[in-house]
């Protein structure tokens, strides 16, 4: 039933989601099928759902429920379930059906399990393979297999085609080694899921022909004679033939031109239209050629469309009459039909003669052909003001102009009109009526005070509704905004009074370029400065703008607004400030040490630029810094400049930064990264010197070259050495930046004799200049001693014992280094011979950094010290545990904790003296360096300082 629907008050549904067509696989019992409905309507739309015309059992089968209006089958079935399903949405105002969905179940068979033909082919003729797929539903996608997983046919060797429409396999000239075994496999796509398989193996030989014999091309895989596509969708039309040569394709439209969307389908077996119109029907023909000859064949590609509107049925369109005449017009092809429903059920004609209110309700129009079904919706009901009356109290200002709107609902369309008491209002040169029913009312005085009222009629009905207007004074601007001048960071007010009608409140609103400000953001911006004038009537609304920025400058529009009218005025702001950052910025002309930069200027923001400076930077930092440039000093209205004394073969970016009387600006974006040219290198390795090593070596050692100085790829040394005295150098070159030492071996070297030795640099540029010389000693030999007074060099390699003691100890020693070591015997008469020699290894040093985040905690008669674990780095030995070395004040000695642990908990005493801590860490290769502090009871006397003073017990033993 649906005659309770309150008019102005309740709306009949209309759908905002209906439910789509869908293919779920067959055997997913546990699965779920959810069909989609939902209405837009007041009161709420209730929903029945209907099956082939026959409704769902909701309530009755638990394997249907309805969750809010949709439709969620559990377990589907093919043989229950499948059907074409529709929604009904109802409330008391009437009932529209939804657009039928199709609910059908997809599968796909196994192959056949019977071995299959072999099949036989002769080298150049032609031969085709059937894949005879098992049943299925919807339509299948086909590849084939040769031999072995997955070794498809490629898509792209025009030899073989796969025809889409039969799953055949064809090649068009057999050779030899085709021979072998080939699986169709067929692939079917639905909704929610894919499922693939293969057919048994088609055995194909090809026999050897001794002179394959040439033929003409023959088309096997044909397009039908009549294809019917639908609009919007993609054609695709298949010929292929056999022949030797291997034969080309080409298409053509017969009956007119080749639509461009083929491309480059229209030399290819699969010719493909996509997104078809009516402009591609037509004879389409397919020629295969090759050497040897020529065949054709011809169809008809025939576009047919689903159903569209081209006129739907509005219920706020129909012109008022005795008899309701909807108009409902749809394309297609065939050309649809029209059916008519009324609340969901058909009606026998649409003409209705004497409308009456029993005939209000929700009409559907419904278009349809064999493509697919169209509805369209619309509601008939008498007019009604409760859902949207006029305005109870029109207010007007004096002078202006006022819009007075009429919108009752109603269907058919009502014809309206107004009334000043009982005076008809008809256009004139102050009043305006509008076909759609507002009121206009022009040059407002307060004679122009009362009630108006709109009557709205159909044929279900009439209706009205009344305002009053009344007339205010109109607001005026009494003290406009001006222009201001200022630097960014001053404080400015835009001033801006305004009169208004007593009776009604007036508030200010201000813009800026148009776009309005919120005065309220908590960044503070703006400020409002409000209040009421001495004069009568006149209120504030000025505009404070705070430590004014550069993009708060352009027009500032101030308006004073109450309901019935506004009145605004607009300054313009000029903030000066620093130029913004210059643009463009190229890197060109680069050469070894310098480089020409070119840039746009930027906003000089209203100040003149004065100055550019270019700030730098390497791939060795990220820090930018001052760059040296010519000219040294680069004027305002310079746009390059040359950068000077940079580093040959070195990676550099750079900024522009501009600047005037105000300051500097924001640099310019970075230029993109260069390198400049190489050049020779320009210094000399340092660190020269040497020594040590076998009998019969000369080892020579340096500090390698860093990065900034190579100046070039290509990259090694030039060392030269010669015995002191002598004149002729001997030059070697060693061509790896990272090396620091080279071994010459002459066995006849003299011992610990002198060499001056000199190294230069070299890149693929040229050679750098020779180092100092400086004297490095051949290896030592152990050589007997005539007293116990040796030379200097001698003895700092030699260590002397005491009398018979067998023990010593060697120190200054290098860390983590191999030494080479003998003793020997001595008595007056000299040294005895070496004992075998032995290598040791010192150990890595200890970490050079003191513990760090020490703090410390007091708690009764204790105090806990914490503190962060040492790491070692790659060329320092770990770290075993840490010493922690404690006194309290007045004491002398200082006690030794051995802790494996970052933490410690030591007595403190009972008078607030001070305990002394130093904390170091320790391992094989010694003590690291101390942290020390000084803790007392009271924590506002902390102290801390670190010391990185080694202890002098620090010995290495060998």
């Amino acid at each position: 039933h649906f005659d309770v629907c309150v008019s102005g008050h309740d709306n009949g549904p209309m759908f905002e989601e209906q439910p789509s067509s869908l293919i779920y696989p067959e055997g997913l019992t546990e699965g779920k099928v959810t069909l989609n409905c939902q209405a837009r309507a007041s009161p709420a739309a209730s929903y029945r759902w209907l099956v082939n015309g026959t409704d769902v059992p909701l309530g009755l089968d638990p394997r249907y429920t309805l969750v809010a209006g949709n439709l969620v089958i559990s377990s589907p079935e093919s043989v229950r379930d499948s059907g074409s399903y529709q929604c009904l949405a109802i409330n008391r105002c009437g009932a529209i059906i939804s657009r039928a969905a199709n609910l059908k179940f997809g599968y796909l068979r196994d192959f056949s399990p019977d071995s299959r033909s072999p099949q036989t082919a002769y080298e150049g003729m032609g031969a085709f393979l059937a894949c005879q797929p098992p049943p299925h539903y919807p339509a299948l996608s086909y590849r084939w297999l040769i031999n072995d997983f997955p070794n498809f046919i490629k898509k792209n060797d025009g030899r073989w085609f796969v025809s889409q429409v039969t799953g055949n396999l064809y090649v068009a000239k057999a050779e030899p080694n085709d021979t072998g075994n080939y699986f169709c496999f067929t692939t079917i796509n639905m909704d929610i899921s894919t499922k693939s398989t293969f057919s048994k193996a088609n055995q194909l030989t090809v026999l050897p022909d001794a002179i394959p014999r040439k033929s003409a091309p023959s088309i096997k895989v044909r397009f039908p004679a009549e294809t019917y596509a639908l609009a919007g969708h993609t054609a695709q039309l298949e010929c292929f033939a056999y022949g030797n040569p291997v034969p080309n394709v080409r298409w053509r439209k017969v009956d007119g031109l080749m639509p461009s969307k083929a491309g480059s389908s229209a030399e290819c077996p699969t010719l493909i239209l996509p997104d078809l119109s009516f402009d591609d029907e037509g004879v389409y023909e397919c020629e295969t050629y090759n050497s040897e000859g020529r065949d054709t064949y011809q169809g008809r590609i025939n576009v047919q469309a689903q159903p569209e509107w081209l006129q739907v049925m509005n219920d706020s369109e129909v012109e008022i009459s005795s008899e309701l005449h909807w108009s409902c017009v749809a394309a297609g092809k065939p050309r649809p039909s029209i059916r008519w429903l009324r609340n969901g059920q058909p009606l026998t004609r649409l003409k209705i003669i004497n409308l009456a209110l029993e005939d209000s309700g929700m009409y559907q129009c419904v278009a349809e052909n064999k493509h697919g079904t169209i509805y369209s919706t619309a509601e008939l009901r008498a007019p009604d003001f409760r859902l949207n009356p006029v305005r109870k109290l029109i207010p007007a200002a004096r002078g202006g102009q006022v819009m007075i709107e009429c919108r009752p609902r109603a269907a058919p369309k009502p014809s309206l009109f107004w009334s000043r008491g009982t005076e008809l209002l008809t256009n004139s040169s102050r009043i305006t009526v509008t076909p759609d029913g507002i009121l206009w009312i022009h040059n407002i005085s307060r004679a122009d005070e009362g009630k108006y009222t709109c009557f709205a009629e159909n044929y279900l009905g009439k209706a009205n509704s009344t305002g009053h207007l009344s007339v205010r004074d109109a607001t005026k601007i009494t003290l406009a905004p001006s222009n201001a001048d200022i630097n960014q960071g001053e404080n400015v007010t835009l001033q801006c009074h305004a009169s208004h009608d007593p009776t009604m409140d007036l508030t200010f609103t201000w813009a800026l370029n148009g776009v309005l400000l919120d005065l309220e953001d908590s960044s503070r911006m703006y400020h409002r400065v409000e209040g009421v004038s001495l004069v009568v009537s006149e209120n504030i609304g000025d505009l404070l703008i705070a430590n004014t920025k550069l993009s708060q400058a352009g027009i500032y529009t101030c308006t004073a607004q109450t309901v019935v009218d506004s009145a605004s005025a607009s300054a313009k702001l000029v903030v000066r400030g620093p130029p913004g950052p210059p643009g463009g910025l190229l890197v060109k002309n680069v050469a070894e040490t310098s480089v020409e930069l070119r840039w746009s200027r930027g906003y000089d923001n209203h100040s003149p630029i004065g100055k550019y400076i270019i700030m730098g930077r390497s791939s060795l930092s990220s820090e930018w810094k001052k760059m040296r440039t010519d000219p040294e000093n680069i004027e305002g209205n310079a746009e390059s400049a040359r950068v000077m004394g940079l580093m040959p073969w070195m990676d550099y970016e750079f900024q522009v930064i501009a600047s005037n009387i105000l300051g500097s600006g924001e640099p310019s974006m970075p230029s993109h990264t260069i390198r400049t040219q190489q050049a020779a290198p320009t210094v000399a390795p340092s660190g020269l010197g040497g020594g040590g090593g076998d009998r019969g070596e000369l080892i020579v050692t340096w500090t390698p070259m860093a990065r900034e100085y190579q100046n070039g790829d290509g990259f090694g040394y030039i060392l030269a050495f010669r015995k002191k005295g002598t004149s002729s150098w001997i030059v070697v070159r060693i061509p790896h930046v990272e090396s620091s030492r080279y071994v010459y071996f002459n066995a006849s070297l003299t011992p610990y004799c002198p060499f001056e030795v000199k190294i230069k640099a070299y890149n693929r540029r040229g050679e750098g200049p020779f180092s100092q010389i400086a004297v490095a000693y051949s290896a030592e030999e152990e050589v007997n001693f005539y007293s116990t007074h040796s030379t200097d060099k001698v003895a700092a390699d030699r260590v002397r014992t005491a009398g018979l003691e067998t023990t010593a100890r060697v120190s200054g020693l290098r860390p983590s280094t191999r030494y080479y070591i003998a003793v020997l015997a001595y008595n007056n008469a000299g040294t005895g011979p070496p004992s075998p020699r032995t290598t040791v290894t010192t150990r890595k040093p200890p970490p050079n950094r003191p513990p760090v985040n020490v703090s410390w905690n007091a708690e009764g008669s204790q105090v806990t010290v914490r503190w962060d674990h040492v790491k070692a780095m790659h060329n320092e030995s770990a770290v075993l545990g840490y010493k922690v070395l404690y006194k309290h004040e007045g004491q002398t000695a200082l006690k030794v904790l051995d802790k494996a642990k970052s933490s410690v908990t030591l007595p403190l005493p009972k008078d607030n003296g001070y305990i002394v801590l130093e904390i170091r860490s320790w391992g094989e290769g010694g003590d690291g360096p101390a942290h020390e502090i000084i803790v007392s009871r009271d924590k506002g006397k902390k102290k801390t300082h670190q010391s990185f003073v080694c202890l002098d017990k620090c010995i290495i033993c060998v």
